[in-house]
């Protein structure tokens, strides 16, 4: 049996999100009706946001590639950052990590491809909606992306960070959001948007909003993560 994996706690809450995805999907799609092996690294999100708060991507870098040493040391075959953010530094850590990674980018880009959606909205961490990681993987397949207004990107990393991180999941603030994506779909006539941001569906859980479908990422990394425990 293979063994995936992850790097956690960026945050708790959508680690345990993870985990529990990846049980019931592994058991959806298994024929013996057994839990997959899953090795989990519970790493410390202040540490690594003050060093993008600091734009400190280096160590960032430093600070991620040890932690996935820990990962291969405890038998993982692959691995997950299960977060949208530390993939700003992707091909580095992918580089130096001992073992390889499904990046969350990827695998949304090739669900967003084979839904056949060309012109999407996205949410996520300031750092998130301001890098270009996302723009330039989706770019080449023909993807446009819009990102909201920077007082809205102010407010959406100012919940995400100061709530969605800590559990805290208020109705006024998933009405806010919801609105977002009414100026968003208005403005720039997306066709779906990504929650770029692993804590966003638990606060956006429907999988559509006024014809808007969400493209949950967290869902579709543990999709991708199961598919190849399977293979």
């Amino acid at each position: 049996m293979k063994t995936v994996g992850i790097i956690g706690g960026i945050s708790p809450e959508s680690t345990i999100d993870y985990y529990r995805s990846m049980i019931a999907i592994y058991r959806q799609e298994s024929t013996d009706g057994s839990n997959p092996s899953i090795v989990i690294n519970s790493i410390d999100m202040p540490k690594m946001v003050a060093f993008f708060d600091a734009n400190q991507l280096d160590r960032v870098v430093e600070y991620l590639v040890p932690e996935l040493q820990r990962l291969a040391g405890a038998g993982a075959d692959f691995g997950l950052l299960s977060a949208n953010t530390p993939h700003i530094v992707f091909d580095e850590v992918q580089r130096r990590s001992p073992i390889p990674l499904i990046s969350i980018v990827q695998a949304t880009c090739d669900a967003a491809k084979a839904r056949g959606l060309k012109r999407l909205g996205l949410f996520g961490t300031r750092f998130t909606m301001r890098g270009r990681f996302y723009v330039d993987v989706f770019s080449k397949e023909g993807i446009a992306l819009s990102v909201p207004e920077p007082d809205e990107q102010d407010y959406i990393h100012e919940k995400y960070m100061g709530e969605l991180v800590k559990g805290i999941l208020l109705p006024e603030t998933r009405a806010g959001l919801l609105a977002i994506v009414d100026r968003l779909a208005e403005r720039d006539k997306i066709e779906g948007l990504i929650l770029g941001g692993t804590e966003l569906p638990l606060i956006l859980r429907d999988a559509e909003h006024h014809g808007i479908p969400f493209l949950d990422t967290t869902q579709i990394h543990v999709r991708a993560a199961v598919a190849r425990l399977l293979a």
